[in-house]
């Protein structure tokens, strides 16, 4: 099969169905066609609960909206459990090895059907995973620029950023039922009114290839409200990998075979963080000054091939967050132009917009953004501990200082430090915001010890109210004391929180190794996300530390990467 011939292969699956069922009744014919089709449907909505980028999504909530079998209620021993680990051929580089998987529900390819994962590893591998079965279903490694024993805690060189599906700015809907495996079953066969699915719902085979003395036309910009590439009938299924080498990867989801050849976007063995492809465009953002790359906000053009840069000392682990309204978010720390600052640029063009100053303030966490009340708001944490909650547009007004709303501060050596935050919606329309802390914070900022006495660290929980028309946040929540605990994933309304056991320390002197010798095993905990209660935790099973961002998950399962190069599976097992 044509590598590049994959967008089109469940239409031809439809012509060999229909083709090969000419000596049937036509009932049967029918349905055959009702199972291809309800097939594609589930693969067109299956989108919006796949983990696309870093933070999950391109408004960085962490948040996976609706699951078939993970919920409050089910999350719970022994129903609940550890499923399978694979160790990886990944070495560590400092503090980093392997990062959260992007996630695709369902392939539908030559070899049947697959759940996947995608994995990046540090020293520049990718490894894609059937998460079903908890086996290899193909990996690749690409020459790395740096090897295990150079770099700094500040450059480690090495793959920086996990792997990216294509997605959109757009803020997706929050999905209460449909199909696919992520949510419950619903039949083909419509309601009364509705009709039934049919083939007239495949969309058309795309147009044939002009031939070759017809000037190739100029490739078309996708709408950016449209389902991203990687989708039935919506161009070719990829994933992206930024490689040490500062070249972006396009390559075939189903074998990793090169999509085209690798393009320049990056200098080598930059430190960068948050790689997200919308609309033909990839971002990335570079922090440290590591291998001559200024530090800000990259853009490349996936058909003109032009890179276009913002320079800044960008904060957060994340990347730049996108409102689906051609604005992106990004926050600041010291230094550079605007510094400790919320910033809103041009999406195409990477020119400021408006800013909001936190003062002598400066910013720690990626931008979140949501919707609340048909309004777009930004919320990003600052290292007094306040979380500065704005409106989207011009954040800050035309004083650049004006907030919708700031919390109280939790920390009297300005070290709160989150790399991003979490936010989602409950089935009662409240929108919460979720951020991990260390020491006592927690209790400094004032939230109850409800769950039990807090030393090392906890994931704490905000909620938006309304007071006099206004939003405002209000403290509910901390959890059980955690190690380094890590952002926190809300799936369904559970939320899943590391206790990561890195050993993190302020020392600069202190190698990675020694951190690493100093750390303990990683514990997951399943919260309810509304009480911070515990429902479930991975007890023993992990037998390493965790670093990085938040655990990827959805489709009944949860992965978590290790720094000895071990993915780590819990969910429900599979049905047979």
């Amino acid at each position: 099969m044509n590598a590049r011939s994959e967008p089109n292969m469940i239409m031809t699956m439809v012509k060999l169905f229909i083709i090969n069922s000419q000596g049937v009744s036509a009932m049967k014919r029918f349905a055959v066609a009702l199972v291809v089709c309800f097939i594609s449907a589930g693969v067109v909505r299956a989108q919006g609960q796949d983990w696309m980028t870093s933070n999950g999504d391109a408004q960085r909530s962490a948040w996976i909206r609706s699951d078939a079998k993970i919920a409050k209620d089910t999350v719970k021993s022994p129903d609940f459990q550890f499923l399978w680990k694979l160790k990886l051929k990944n070495e560590p580089r400092q503090m980093n090895s392997l990062m959260p998987p992007a996630t695709l529900e369902r392939l539908i390819g030559y070899r049947g059907f697959r759940m996947l994962g995608f994995v990046g590893g540090s020293s520049d591998n990718i490894f894609t995973i059937d998460t079903d079965l908890g086996r290899m279903e193909w990996e690749k490694r690409f020459t790395s620029t740096t090897s295990a024993g150079t770099g700094t805690m500040n450059c480690p060189g090495g793959m920086t950023n996990g792997v990216a599906r294509p997605t959109i700015g757009t803020i997706p809907a929050i999905i209460a039922s449909g199909r696919g495996r992520s949510n419950p079953a619903k039949s083909a066969v419509g309601k009364p009114g509705e009709g039934a699915v049919t083939l007239a719902m495949v969309p058309p085979p795309r147009p044939a290839a002009p031939p070759p003395s017809t000037p190739p036309p100029v490739p078309a910009r996708p709408n950016p409200a449209s389902p991203p590439g990687g989708q039935f009938g919506r161009g070719p299924f990829l994933v992206y990998a930024l490689s040490s080498d500062g070249m972006l990867r396009s390559m075939h989801l189903s074998n990793g075979a090169d999509y085209e050849p690798p393009v320049k976007f990056i200098p080598p063995n930059a430190n960068s963080n948050g790689l997200i492809v919308t609309d033909n465009v990839a971002y990335v953002v570079t922090e440290g000054n590591c291998g001559g790359a200024a530090n800000g906000l990259w853009a490349l053009d996936l058909i003109t091939k032009k890179v276009t840069t913002w320079k800044a000392n960008i904060s957060g682990s994340a990347g730049p967050a996108f409102d689906g309204k051609g604005t992106i978010y990004v926050t600041t720390g010291s230094g550079g132009e605007i510094p400790n600052s919320l910033i809103a640029l041009d999406q195409k063009t990477l020119t400021v917009k408006g800013w909001y100053s936190a003062g002598d303030q400066q910013f720690s966490s990626t931008p979140v953004i949501f919707n609340y009340r048909e309004k777009t708001l930004i919320a990003g944490a600052t290292r007094d501990g306040r979380i500065h909650m704005l409106e989207g547009g011009n954040p800050g007004g035309s004083d650049h200082r004006t907030a919708l709303f700031v919390t109280s501060g939790s920390v009297k050596s300005g070290d709160f430090a989150p790399g991003a935050l979490t936010s989602w919606q409950d089935a009662g329309g409240t929108r919460w915001i979720l951020s991990s802390t260390t020491g006592t914070q927690a209790i400094d900022a004032g939230f109850p010890e409800t769950n039990g006495k807090i030393t090392n660290g906890s994931i704490v929980a905000w909620k938006v109210v309304d007071q006099n028309g206004s939003p405002e946040l209000i403290t509910v929540w901390a959890s059980r004391d955690l190690i380094s605990p890590l952002t926190p994933t809300i799936i369904n309304g559970v939320a899943f929180v590391v206790s990561s056991g890195e050993f993190r320390t302020s020392d600069a002197r202190m190698t990675a190794a020694e951190r690493a010798r100093r750390s303990r095993p990683a514990v997951i905990y399943a919260l309810d996300a509304a009480t911070g209660r515990e429902l479930w935790n991975s007890g023993s099973v992990i037998t390493s530390f965790a670093h990085g961002g938040a655990i990827s998950g959805g489709m009944g399962q949860i992965y978590l990467g290790t720094h000895d190069g071990t993915l780590y599976a819990f969910g429900f097992p599979m049905e047979h």
